[in-house]
């Protein structure tokens, strides 16, 4: 408590505010505190009463240990001399006023000390009751929500707007009237759903409304479209031969859309189903590739939103795609056996190249070097060629880069393969050349 004193002589008298607040019906004390520093043979208590624009009326008073009450307050009002503090019983809205207490001490001498004690009456308040015009709803941006707060009871009631559990200000759509009981939101908008409630209090009370949602009207806003199969890059979805794919199409939107599927083809479109689902099977799709449109509409607000995306259908799916990583590592082996091999038949082939020559004859010895190179040459180029037709044979990688390349690299190894075993003599270059050059001419008709 704050205390305040009123101090004459050596008494002093205290009280704990000088304004209290009480409830109606229940009864109230006004605590009041004196001591004084002198003999005193005679304590006087006196209580008085006054309301605005009225002079003070007599309520009770004491000497030493008697009371003597006004006969109109005699049953209202206790005094328990030389207590000073007043007990009022049951309190009253006429009680409202002031309370003067005044406290005379006779001893040598007499000394007197008064103190002013305002006393509020107040109604506790009960659960107020918001309405909301209008009922039934309203479209966002085109209506209007007006919510009123009522309270059954109470006094000197103080009005606050709760949006989900939060105080709410004003903005610029949140317009409060001057006592706060009503508020009124222009323009309504998507952001102004959620539970709005009033909360009323007074100095001895608080009560908050159930909380409310009005009803607003919105949307579409953000169309997608989803399927629980095939790859999605962007607005296209690939999937495989066979398969049969369903497409989800939603939006946010109160309330909710109805929905129509679209298919776009020679430059015409037709409803094909209505729905937020689409069954597509791509078996029965005689093209590669289909354009499709999803429409949402909102009754409510008249407004429609659509997406487009296409549906791509490939030959080798995506279980096939799945297991390319499974056929890569048996291929690597293959391809890293094969350069290990074609590795090994190079150095040979450098090393018999250059190495010294030894022996008397000169002549045999280049023709032994020269037919093992002519081996080594023809086991090299059919190592690669065995890498490429492995390439060639694997499922995933017959596309036309390596077929381009396949049918060249036989030709060539087949060349190379005739020149090896040809039965000219080796000792003439030209005579080889003339093979290859001929070989080379009947190749193109092979």
């Amino acid at each position: 408590f704050i205390f305040s004193a009123g101090i004459c002589s050596a008494l002093k008298l205290t009280v704990p505010s000088h304004t209290i607040h009480g409830i109606e019906g229940q009864p109230l004390q006004l605590t009041v505190d004196y001591n004084f520093n002198t003999t005193a043979c005679e304590i006087q208590i006196i209580w008085l009463f006054e309301k605005p624009r009225s002079n003070p009326k007599y309520l009770l008073g004491s000497v030493n240990q008697t009371v003597v009450p006004d006969l109109e307050y005699q049953h209202k009002f206790t005094l328990i001399p030389p207590n000073a503090s007043l007990m009022i019983n049951p309190l009253r809205i006429s009680d409202e006023g002031n309370y003067i207490v005044k406290v005379n001490v006779r001893g040598n001498r007499t000394v007197a000390a008064s103190e002013k004690i305002h006393v509020a009456v107040d109604v506790p308040v009960t659960q107020p009751i918001v309405h909301t015009e209008p009922s039934s709803g309203v479209v966002e941006y085109v209506g209007n929500i007006t919510l009123k707060c009522t309270v059954g009871k109470g006094t000197r009631v103080v009005y606050q707007w709760m949006k989900n559990g939060k105080p709410l200000h004003a903005g610029p759509n949140y317009t409060f009237s001057s006592n706060n009981a009503t508020l009124l939101i222009v323009p309504v908008a998507k952001e102004d759903i959620g539970n709005y409630s009033c909360l009323v209090s007074n100095p001895v009370s608080a009560m908050e409304s159930e909380r409310i949602a009005p009803t607003i009207y919105y949307g579409p806003y953000g169309l997608r479209v989803k399927s629980d199969k095939g790859l999605k890059v962007g607005a296209v979805f690939t999937v495989s031969v066979g398969e049969a794919v369903l497409f989800d199409c939603s939006a946010d939107s109160n309330p909710p859309n109805t929905y129509s599927w679209i298919q776009r083809a020679d430059n015409t479109t037709h409803v094909i189903q209505y729905g937020p689902h689409l069954e597509v099977v791509s078996d029965t799709v005689a093209q590669k590739t289909r354009d499709y449109v999803c429409r949402a509409f909102n009754n409510m607000t008249g407004k429609r939103d659509e997406t487009h995306f296409t549906v791509i259908i490939t030959s080798a799916g995506l279980e096939k795609l799945a297991q390319k990583g499974k056929s890569l590592s048996s291929l690597a082996v293959i391809t890293g056996i094969s350069l290990f091999l074609i590795l090994v038949m190079s150095f040979l082939f450098i090393w018999k190249r250059y190495k010294p020559l030894k022996g008397q004859n000169l002549i045999t010895e280049r023709h032994r070097h020269f037919q093992d190179m002519k081996v080594l040459w023809m086991i090299l180029g059919y190592m690669n060629l065995w890498l490429f037709l492995i390439v060639a044979a694997v499922p995933q990688f017959q596309v036309s880069l390596f077929a381009a390349l396949t049918l060249p690299q036989a030709r060539t190894y087949l060349v190379q393969f005739m020149k090896s075993f040809s039965i000219f003599p080796i000792s003439s270059s030209s005579t080889i050349n003339n093979v290859y050059e001929g070989t080379e001419t009947g190749n193109q008709s092979i």
